[in-house]
């Protein structure tokens, strides 16, 4: 089953993520299918760019977003 969520990079309390669709069963920072985007939590505005053509392919392909993934995409769109 595939789903969209949060990959970590960046380093030891400088945390920066990708937003990517991956298979449920790999680990978090394993290889990934799709890049969809990227969070960057850090900025006194956090940055958060999202690809919504790509997320919506994905969802109608039956990828599941996790919880984050949906409060960041309800951000996006309430910015819009």
């Amino acid at each position: 089953m595939v789903v969209i969520r949060l990959s970590r990079l960046g380093t030891k309390h400088i945390p920066f993520y990708r937003i990517v669709a991956t298979d449920r069963r790999k680990p978090r920072e394993s290889r990934f299918i799709d890049l969809i985007g990227h969070y960057n939590p850090m900025l006194e505005k956090p940055e958060i760019n999202i690809n919504l053509d790509k997320y919506n392919e994905w969802i109608q392909k039956g990828a599941k977003p996790s919880t984050t993934v949906k409060s960041l995409i309800k951000k996006v769109n309430s910015d819009n």
